[in-house]
């Protein structure tokens, strides 16, 4: 077990470079099995998520061959079975896009219901309702296995009840090898959907309207190999953006596309940040104390409820009183007691939370209790007066490749160690003191 120890009072400057979208690369590994022909895919995040995904696949015959940390080549053709049971499926939420790409090859699936973070309800309901609009028998058996079957996918008109990202993909890996053609309405229009859309379609497959609210399935036969780079994590280079607005910083975030952030950089303008676009590099400059606001989190093009946590953490430091607002998920406040270790003010009030700012936080003791709020609560470890130690650091490298190397690169002063390791605390001390 490790634990970030953050030193903080430092002010972020120089650049960084960020890696291939996470929730991009989970569709499109799945995607990729539905193919019997080698598929290359390059800018894969080198995250716990998409390596326990990439051992899935292997474990029911795909083949799987690790040309580097950020390179994989996958060929579906040596698929064996189609009952993904893999003792650590469940600990990712992106292990149900195998049902959709199983169902869409072999016309069954059986999958093990997802895990992931404890951040509120997230029912598979809207994956359901697709499924079975194809064709297919969908049931929840013992020992939460969902299995999903039919004798042939056809093509259908599906109309999503709420916008669902992961029912959107789902929908899309089955229509795809479905007879016929299909219409999803009320899709959600993620960045990360239009880029599993143009994966598939580079594929053979015939998807139209990605990234709009209705998108056009016409199924084929077959898939036939491709070479693929991913999209730029859009929630990692947010992550960076609040966290050089928060330490007063300046820093030049690479490898992005400015267009997908166009709702954080709005706030961060609102609140008196400067944010510089260019073709593909955002720059984010503080100068002085921020200012406050109202933030509610939307499906995209909105505020992504991704970023909820971080910039929470950074209207906790600013002038004034702020709401922020979940509309996504009812359980994503739970990092606010840990941020109120800190010295943060902050009342939750249902799905709203009224934040007081204050001038700093102290360094505290703390534990990540999600994703995206354990990398809010090391936003706070970088600007708070001291030493903040954060355990259960293993739900940030879900998400997060080198998260700890790449703030020391910005002049963070920040480690990561063995739980409970005291001499290497104290060596750590005593180097950035």
């Amino acid at each position: 077990m490790k634990q970030y120890i953050i030193k903080g009072g430092k002010p972020l400057v120089g650049e960084i470079t960020v890696g291939g979208a996470k929730n991009a690369a989970l569709g499109i590994i799945a995607g990729a099995i539905m193919a019997d022909e080698t598929v290359l895919i390059e800018n894969l995040p080198n995250v716990n998520d998409v390596n326990v995904l990439l051992d899935a696949i292997e474990g029911i015959g795909a083949i799987v061959d690790r040309v580097d940390a950020h390179t994989v080549k996958i060929n579906g053709a040596p698929i064996t079975s189609k009952y993904v049971d893999y003792e650590y499926i469940k600990k990712i939420r992106g292990s149900y896009y195998l049902l959709g790409s199983l169902l869409g090859k072999y016309n069954e699936a059986q999958v093990a219901l997802p895990g992931g973070c404890n951040i509120g309800s997230r029912p598979i309901d809207q994956h359901k309702k697709g499924f079975e609009a194809l064709g297919a028998t969908v049931k929840i058996e013992q020992g939460g296995i969902i299995s999903a079957h039919t004798n042939e996918l056809k093509g259908n008109h599906i109309y999503l009840d709420v916008v669902s990202v992961g029912a959107t993909i789902n929908i899309m890996l089955a229509s795809s090898r479905a007879k016929g053609t299909t219409i999803i309405e009320n899709a959600a229009k993620e960045p990360h959907i239009v880029d599993v859309a143009n994966f598939l379609n580079s594929m053979g497959a015939n998807i139209k309207g990605a990234g709009t609210d209705v998108i056009r399935v016409k199924g084929v036969e077959r898939f036939h190999g491709s070479e693929y780079s991913i999209i730029p994590d859009q929630i990692e280079a947010g992550t960076f953006m609040l966290a050089a607005a928060a330490t007063k910083g300046d820093v030049l975030i690479k490898n992005v596309i400015p267009k997908h952030l166009d709702a954080i950089s709005a706030k961060l303008i609102e609140i008196g940040c400067e944010v510089e676009e260019f073709d593909d590099a955002v720059r984010v400059v503080a100068k002085r104390r921020l200012g406050n606001t109202q933030v509610k989190t939307l499906p995209y093009p909105g505020f992504p409820t991704d970023m909820q946590p971080q910039i929470a953490t950074l209207l906790a430091l600013s002038e004034g009183t702020s709401v922020v607002t979940e509309s996504i998920f009812e359980n994503r406040f739970k990092y606010v007691a840990e941020l109120a270790r800190m010295g943060a003010d902050i009342k939750v009030e249902g799905n709203m939370a009224v934040i007081n700012g204050v001038e700093n936080f102290m360094g505290a003791a703390i534990s990540a209790p999600d994703l995206r709020a354990g990398a809010a609560l090391v936003l706070a470890g970088l600007v708070a007066e001291g030493f903040t130690i954060i355990d259960q650091i293993e739900y940030i490298e879900r998400g997060y490749e080198d998260l700890e190397g790449k703030f020391v690169s910005l002049g963070a002063g920040m480690e990561k160690l063995d739980v409970n390791d005291e001499r290497a605390i104290k060596k750590f001390k005593l180097r950035v003191s």
